[in-house]
């Protein structure tokens, strides 16, 4: 039978595990909610634990999320809409080329999942530039041979600012503004989205079925965490990457 020092610290662990568990409960039920109505943050998104393995959709309001219509110039001159994208695997971001702080790696990561991806011909890259007045085709252009873009569907694309914006914010949920007190006069997101051969926005799912909806796109492989102690993502990524370009 227990002493009254150890029945006392058994019920303490007791009502500890209680309010854990009941916590733990109202958190997954506030982002499911929060999922379902398009106004989880991208800190929510990014603080689901027990990340699982399968490459899920993200459902909003009882469907599949789709890329929206879009329709801009590439770097090229070309105008390219979410058509072209059809039977193929790829990622999109949103960037500008004259960013000072994330965009390089952000580019830096999708050149190495350009290479990795090198003897796929269904899979391709949408750069969205949010600074279109600046970056025209002509400096696009100059921007991908810059950092070694070889792959013929990665797409740099501008066009009128606020259709960028609309696509940006509307569409994949993701902050883009002007900010002159931000570096290079912009505020972003560094996440990647993952979009399968059918138009569908993909994501990896949580151990309670949830879409993690975004991948870091801030961190390399090689750095492995950054400064706050978040892991990098883009190993991840690959393997998504490999499974849906896997599905007919």
């Amino acid at each position: 039978m227990p002493t009254g020092a150890n029945s006392k610290k058994k019920y303490t662990y007791v009502w500890v595990s209680a309010i854990i568990l009941i916590f733990g409960i109202f958190a997954v039920y506030e982002i499911s909610k929060r999922l379902k109505d398009g106004t989880v943050v991208e800190n929510d998104r990014m603080s689901i634990p027990n990340l699982g393995k399968e490459v899920g959709y993200v459902i909003n309001e009882g469907k599949k999320r789709k890329v929206p219509a879009f329709s801009f110039r590439n770097q090229d001159s070309v105008l390219i809409s979410q058509n072209d994208y059809l039977g193929k695997v790829y990622v999109v971001d949103f960037f500008f080329t004259t960013c000072p702080t994330i965009c390089p790696i952000m580019t830096k990561n999708l050149v190495e999942i350009q290479n990795t991806f090198s003897d796929y011909d269904d899979f391709g890259v949408a750069s969205f530039t949010i600074n279109p007045r600046y970056d025209t085709p002509a400096v696009l252009r100059e921007y991908a041979l810059k950092n070694g873009v070889t792959d013929k569907d990665w797409n740099f694309l501008t066009g009128d600012r606020d259709s960028i914006y609309q696509l940006a914010q509307q569409g994949f949920y993701v902050p883009v503004t002007e900010d002159e007190t931000a570096p290079g006069g912009f505020e972003h997101s560094g996440m990647f989205a993952l979009i399968d051969k059918k138009g569908n926005i993909r994501s990896r799912e949580d151990a309670f079925g949830n879409p993690l909806i975004y991948y870091r796109g801030t961190i390399t492989e090689k750095q492995g965490v950054n400064s706050e102690g978040e892991p990098q993502q883009i190993t991840m990524l690959k393997e998504d990457i490999k499974k849906l370009l896997l599905e007919k």
